[in-house]
């Protein structure tokens, strides 16, 4: 039996409707980021626009995460956790959200700028969006997980940045994180092959420095090692049989 979760024709319906009020959601957020805004204040408009569109926050609550998003400024690469952090100019944030409808997961995220950025922030920041694009043009029924991996990597490294790699996507639906994991490195050709109306989530987290990780002191925030800048992008998509369909 394939590990795969496949998804009827209701089930798809409703991880349409999570990820429209997803992606909504991550279009308000991405307006709202600016000079002296604070991270809780993103999460707190977060949570009441998903709960006020009928959806449940995805991420508050999994194993204990106490916030609607995560919030990660300019060396922290995911799970941060909002605060009262104040945004400055120059930074970047990356927001990542999760939306659950009819126990259904969608799962997506953006880095924006905060005010002036450098041109290098800019740089892996256009980099890592066209990490992601390139995977959703590639993506169709059989193409193998290694395949996204690689495509990831290529782009990323052609560019002079480095992947993060102990950090992965994954597919998803009735959990959060599910069978297959999807690195963001590795060789095309290997790896699972994607079936027709499956679920991943994609997600390029790129470094301008090192590709590893450490931890921090609220055991959920995880730092580029060298506190190079990180930036990161996801998408929940449905696999097609000639394509893929971006839900969030």
């Amino acid at each position: 039996m394939s590990q795969f979760q496949i998804f009827s024709e209701q089930e798809i319906e409703s991880l349409k409707i999570g990820g429209k009020i997803l992606r909504a959601c991550l279009d308000m957020l991405e307006a709202m980021v600016e000079p002296g805004i604070t991270t809780k204040d993103l999460d707190s408009e977060a949570e009441k626009f998903i709960i006020a569109q009928g959806g449940r926050p995805g991420f508050k609550g999994y194993h204990n995460f106490p916030a609607t998003l995560c919030t990660s400024v300019n060396e922290e690469s995911v799970h941060g956790i909002p605060s009262n952090r104040v945004l400055n100019d120059g930074d970047i944030v990356s927001v990542d959200c999760g939306v659950i409808i009819d126990n259904l997961y969608t799962d997506a995220c953006f880095t924006a700028a905060v005010g002036n950025i450098s041109d290098e922030a800019q740089k892996l920041m256009d980099v890592t969006k066209q990490c992601l694009e390139n995977v959703v043009k590639l993506l169709k029924k059989g193409v193998r997980t290694g395949d996204i991996s690689a495509i990831v990597q290529k782009t990323a490294e052609d560019a002079g940045f480095h992947p993060v790699r102990s950090l992965t996507g994954h597919g998803l639906g009735t959990n959060l994180h599910q069978f297959p994991d999807i690195p963001n490195v590795g060789e095309a050709g290997t790896g699972p092959r994607l079936p027709e109306n499956t679920l991943i989530a994609v997600e390029p987290i790129i470094s301008a420095g090192s590709d590893a990780v450490v931890p921090t002191e609220d055991d959920w925030t995880l730092v580029i090692k060298d506190h190079a800048l990180c930036a990161h992008f996801e998408h929940t998509l449905l696999i097609g049989e000639t394509g893929c369909k971006v839900i969030a």
